[in-house]
């Protein structure tokens, strides 16, 4: 077919030059087709990955928290494409740090060890750590020298033993054969001269305690009494110190006339409302009364009845009978009797009997 006429197939460039352009495109065309491949063609794993990925358009983008090893169905992605999560160091506050281990706070002022308390415990069991008192007068004896032979405690001073042997027996013991008592090695022997009910507030006379302080000092034992008082006045206090030098009478005693005054074991008494200073007063009556007549005295309480229930720092001028069942005693003030033993056995006693230890001699003092 004939070309028009304006066509002139012989240009002025010859065909090296031609070529030449041609080539020079077709390389540059090369160039563009491999940069436009390199920018929007998939991203493999490495070498010999021919697949690519194409980002669908107007879609979220796929987002995977490292605590989950999930992917979206159709999303083409592999869970090997996201190792990067182990590429990077944990954060410094989301490191683990071992617990240091939490010292035990330490006791400070243990009432138990700091030596300035002594336990109490009352009838109920109820145990209460109280503070001792700096101004009572505290026993000075050495427990390492009591020494217990065949139930009888005995105190040494110099290898010498320096204390006594003693009993308390009332009608409860009935019939008593104090010359067996007294070759057991019974130094001195405490008898109840008499008591007051503790619910009738009766006044009673131990109806064997005549025939006990007779024949207790015919078989040449130390005497010393005691009353049972259940005394809610001084005037009632009074009216009991006069019972106990009127069946006193012509007898001479050389260990003290004891008040007891005490609360009832599982059973309420006349003197459960009275308050501590009350107690305190009337014990006062009554052994400013006995003391008045020449005997000495002494104030009989175990050790709650002591410290809780009656105020001995007006009492100091009163000698003190403990009564407390123990191996060593742990009441911290001064006291010159103890009873220790209440199911103690003593030749020409019939059943049990109470066993005490006094650590001076109230016959020479």
């Amino acid at each position: 077919m004939k070309l028009h006429d304006d066509y002139d197939d012989h240009s002025g460039m010859t065909p090296t030059v031609v070529m030449t352009i041609v080539a020079v495109t077709v390389f540059i065309a090369i160039i563009l087709v491999v940069v436009l491949m390199a920018n929007s063609g998939g991203r493999g794993n490495g070498p010999g990955t021919q697949s690519t990925v194409q980002q669908p358009e107007n879609t979220s983008p796929v987002i995977l928290s490292p605590e989950t090893d999930s992917i979206p169905s159709g999303s083409g992605l592999h869970p090997d494409d996201f190792d990067f999560w182990d590429k990077y160091p944990p954060k410094e506050e989301e490191t683990a740090k071992p617990q240091e281990p939490v010292e035990q706070e330490k006791v400070e002022n243990d009432p138990a060890t700091d030596g300035k308390h002594t336990l109490v415990v009352d009838g109920a069991g109820k145990e209460e750590w109280v503070l001792i008192s700096p101004y009572l007068p505290k026993h000075e004896y050495d427990f390492t020298r009591l020494v217990c032979q065949s139930d009888r405690m005995k105190y040494y001073e110099n290898g010498k033993q320096v204390s006594y042997i003693g009993v308390d027996v009332s009608k409860l013991q009935d019939y008593i054969d104090f010359v067996k008592v007294k070759k057991a090695g019974i130094n001195f022997v405490m008898i109840r001269v008499g008591a007051r009910g503790y619910g009738t507030g009766q006044l009673i006379v131990d109806e064997y305690f005549s025939e006990n302080i007779k024949r207790a000092t015919d078989a040449g034992l130390d005497v010393g009494v005691y009353f049972y008082s259940q005394a809610i006045t001084q005037e009632e206090a009074i009216e009991e110190a006069n019972l106990v030098l009127e069946n006193l009478g012509e007898y001479e005693i050389s260990y003290p006339v004891a008040y007891d005054m005490e609360l009832v074991p599982n059973d309420s008494s006349r003197i459960d409302a009275l308050s501590k200073s009350e107690r305190t007063n009337i014990t006062k009556a009554f052994l400013d009364t006995i003391e008045k007549a020449g005997h000495k005295t002494v104030i009989y309480g175990n050790k709650e009845w002591l410290i809780k229930k009656i105020d001995m720092s007006k009492l100091t001028a009163y000698d003190v009978w403990l009564a407390q069942e123990a191996d060593i005693p742990d009441y911290p003030y001064k006291f010159t009797m103890w009873q220790y033993n209440t199911q103690g056995s003593v030749d020409g006693i019939a059943g049990p009997v109470n066993l005490n230890i006094s650590f001076i001699d109230y016959a020479e003092k």
